[in-house]
């Protein structure tokens, strides 16, 4: 179950937020009391009130999955502007493509931490896709030929990148796909064999150039536009004695 790790977790990153009318759907009791105990005092409304239906729903998927799909293909035919978060224990790469298809939103492990949980409900709801870190390490980690490119497709629509890419040095770049691995600052270090000081000097930089707040941010933004600009992702060897 998503566990609460912090006194302060619990805030939402935007206060002023309008309220989201909050609809869980949900086969495990425990899991539902425990979602709805995590979102009280944010600005996601359990259960969401809105006549027209319901702004967000969270789908327990951590039992049968494909019982889970066939919620989110009823729910979006009745509601298709309902943005919908799956939550499951694992997710698999033809799992995660099938529940695109049905018109998922966002993907949450069962065990992440409250302040994970509301995050991605906030940037779903802003129009980001999440997906857990360790799901995006299994995409980083498909050759992009063949079937592997297949696999990517539908997770990040192609379109023009970002011309905010040209601002960025090589290194730069390659602290960038850490961050869209989840990496901490210390393990990025240590790949480029430089002081975590200097990769938070890098940090910001980089969320200065690509205009975003925070990693997290940086990370989705990376996502849709690193790979469509040819980023290379098995640079981080190479790159180590740039400057």
């Amino acid at each position: 179950m998503i566990k609460d790790h912090s006194e302060n977790a619990g805030a939402p990153a935007n206060e002023t937020m309008q309220r989201v009318a909050t609809k869980l759907l949900c086969g495990n009791v425990l899991l539902q009391a425990g979602l709805s105990q995590l979102l009280s005092g944010t600005c996601f409304d359990v259960p969401g009130s809105a006549s027209s239906g319901p702004d967000l729903c969270i789908v327990d998927a951590t039992g049968d999955f494909q019982q889970a799909l066939d919620l989110v293909r009823e729910t979006k035919a009745r509601h298709p502007a309902t943005r919908i978060v799956v939550i499951a224990n694992q997710f698999a790469i033809p799992a995660v493509q099938s529940a695109v298809d049905a018109g998922v939103d966002s993907f949450c492990l069962a065990t992440s931490v409250r302040q994970v949980l509301i995050r991605t409900l906030e940037l779903t709801m802003l129009g980001e896709r999440m997906l857990p870190s360790s799901l995006v390490r299994q995409l980083l980690a498909q050759d992009l030929s063949s079937a592997g490119a297949a696999q990517v497709i539908p997770l990040a629509e192609h379109r023009t990148p970002d011309p905010k890419v040209s601002k960025l040095s090589p290194r730069e770049t390659v602290i960038l796909q850490s961050l869209m691995g989840g990496d901490p600052n210390k393990v990025i270090a240590r790949k480029l064999d430089i002081t975590e000081a200097t990769i938070k000097v890098h940090v910001k930089a980089i969320l200065r150039k690509i205009g975003v707040a925070n990693r997290t941010q940086a990370a989705m933004w990376a996502t849709g536009n690193l790979r469509d600009a040819g980023s290379p992702v098995g640079e981080v060897r190479d790159l180590r004695r740039l400057s």
